[in-house]
């Protein structure tokens, strides 16, 4: 292991311990939007080994954000991958550090990437840009999937580049290697089919045309390396069609649309909420609301992020480094293929791009390269700065430095500051079920009665679960009639009536 490999490897720890402070400080260890309480939910299913559970007989008095009710049925909309990773936390009862874990394996993989494709130079700078990426911190510190995705694409881009755009010289690696890369390729795009399809299909646009022009050109054994990743990530992908059938009986029903019907990527009517359905220009203006929002968060400069990247460009071109090419061309497909879905993202920065971060940080740490005169090829010594020459790596030190500190000290605190208590969703809301006089209260029912938002009901979910077997389960009201009928089926609890826009500290035994 060099020198830079072992400060990249601090960088990842380092990655770990910042994604966990976002989370258990801005955070606090909660879902705060629909997605991660549906995540969430579905987590602590799979933990039980299952995959939907029975309708409770009043499931609208049950409401989770994003979990269905079909067939008698109760399930989430997602697909299967995140949330059978993230049930391994719910298992184990660490789901705190999922994200954290995969967010400094994030880390080191594109520092891999980043060294493989322009030399460990790069490869420092990319990871450290990474690192501090609001737009990283923020997705890391959450209970999403696109960390999960972060690593799936960054680790078959890799496997990728070392299968398939090996120079000549050193040797070519060993049989057993060279399968083990494919493996790693196939699995990877695989498993991202499972956990985002449409992300996976933009992320195989680029190697996928590749892996066609290298059909023709390659031969009989990189053909049929070719073919394996495609068989591996097919056979991987069927399981999602297979959990599709086993949740709505369906092969080819997309569980989203039994949430919205019109939840769906295309354009036209029937495609969005809005009458007449997705357009063009409502694509175009998507797109550029959630670019407006990157060249913010990606790394807090004021709305220059990508203040390197033609730089970068310079890099490649001049070095001819067209195997580069590939995964940098990954966040393009990603812009343009997201045009056809019908709502644009900026809650936590253009999080639809997410799992092409290692396309703008690794540009952006080419360029920074090329500016400072830094090698940006695998192997390139370090010149000797003699006279004036010395003035061009101290300039660009200075300009990073500048950058990455009003990041650091500016965009990042107050961005981070931005997202706690977001939607209304604190720990401190827990704390009236929490004391000891509330705990002498359960078993019990509480009826939560909405003043302002459902958010009021929707944080309390944190207490409870999918069984219904928690110390205290919450529904939310909707009316008397339906009240005392949901209470009717749990004779053996306690029925409080609880308005937390008014007196969260106090628990009714009768409607107010």
């Amino acid at each position: 292991m060099s020198r830079a490999d072992r400060f990249a490897l601090v960088l990842s720890v380092l990655g770990i311990l910042a994604a966990y402070l976002v989370h258990d400080r801005i955070f606090e260890r909660m879902a705060h939007i629909e997605d991660e309480m549906a995540y969430v939910w579905q987590a602590q299913v799979i933990a039980h080994n299952q995959l939907t559970l029975p309708s409770p007989e009043h499931p609208k008095s049950f409401l989770v954000p994003f979990v269905i009710d079909y067939n008698s049925q109760r399930f989430a909309k997602y697909p299967l991958g995140w949330p059978a990773l993230l049930s391994l936390g719910e298992r184990f009862s660490i789901r705190y550090l999922v994200n954290p874990l995969l967010a400094g394996l994030g880390i080191w993989l594109i520092y891999r990437l980043s060294k493989r494709l322009f030399g460990e130079t790069v490869g420092i700078l990319s990871a450290g840009l990474t690192l501090v990426s609001p737009f990283f911190l923020i997705n890391s510190g959450s209970l999403l999937s696109h960390p999960f995705g972060l690593v799936l694409s960054t680790a078959f881009a890799l496997a990728w580049i070392e299968g398939f755009c090996r120079p000549e010289q050193p040797p070519p690696k060993s049989s057993s290697e060279r399968w083990l890369y494919t493996i790693t390729a196939g699995a990877t795009l695989g498993l991202l089919i499972l956990s985002r399809p449409m992300t996976a299909l933009a992320i195989a646009i680029p190697f996928g045309l590749h892996g066609i022009l290298l059909m023709f050109r390659g031969n009989r054994r990189v053909r049929l390396h070719l073919i394996l990743i495609g068989l591996l990530a097919l056979v991987l992908a069927s399981f999602h069609f297979i959990w599709q059938y086993a949740v709505t009986g369906n092969f080819l029903l997309n569980p989203y649309t039994l949430w919205w019907p019109y939840d769906r990527i295309g354009f036209g009517p029937g495609f969005g909420h809005k009458v007449g359905g997705h357009t063009l220009r409502q694509a175009w203006v998507n797109t550029r609301f959630s670019l407006f929002s990157g060249r913010h968060d990606l790394f807090g400069w004021a709305g220059f992020s990508w203040i390197f990247f033609p730089l970068g460009l310079i890099a490649l071109i001049r070095d001819r480094n067209w195997k580069a090419l590939l995964p940098i061309a990954v966040l393009p497909c990603l812009v343009i293929l997201y045009m056809a879905y019908w709502i644009g993202s900026s809650l936590f920065g253009p999080r639809y791009y997410y799992e092409g971060l290692y396309s703008a940080v690794i540009l952006n740490g080419a360029g920074i390269a090329l500016l400072a005169s830094w090698p940006t090829k695998p192997g390139q010594p370090f010149p000797k700065y003699t006279g004036w020459q010395q003035i061009r790596p101290l300039v660009t030190t200075a300009i990073l430095a500048i950058l990455v500190t009003i990041n650091l000290v500016y965009y990042t605190p107050q961005r981070l500051k931005g997202l706690k208590g977001l939607y209304g969703v604190e720990r401190s809301h827990l704390e009236p079920f929490l004391l000891a006089d509330a705990q002498k209260l359960a078993p019990a029912l509480v009826i939560v009665h909405i003043t302002y938002d459902w958010i009021e009901y929707g944080r309390l979910l944190e207490l409870s679960n999918p069984f219904l077997d928690t110390a205290f389960i919450f529904v939310i009201s909707r009316g008397n009639a339906e009240n005392k009928a949901v209470a009717a089926e749990f004779p053996d609890r306690n029925v409080y009536h609880y308005y937390p826009g008014r007196d969260p500290f106090t628990f009714y035994t009768a409607p107010q």
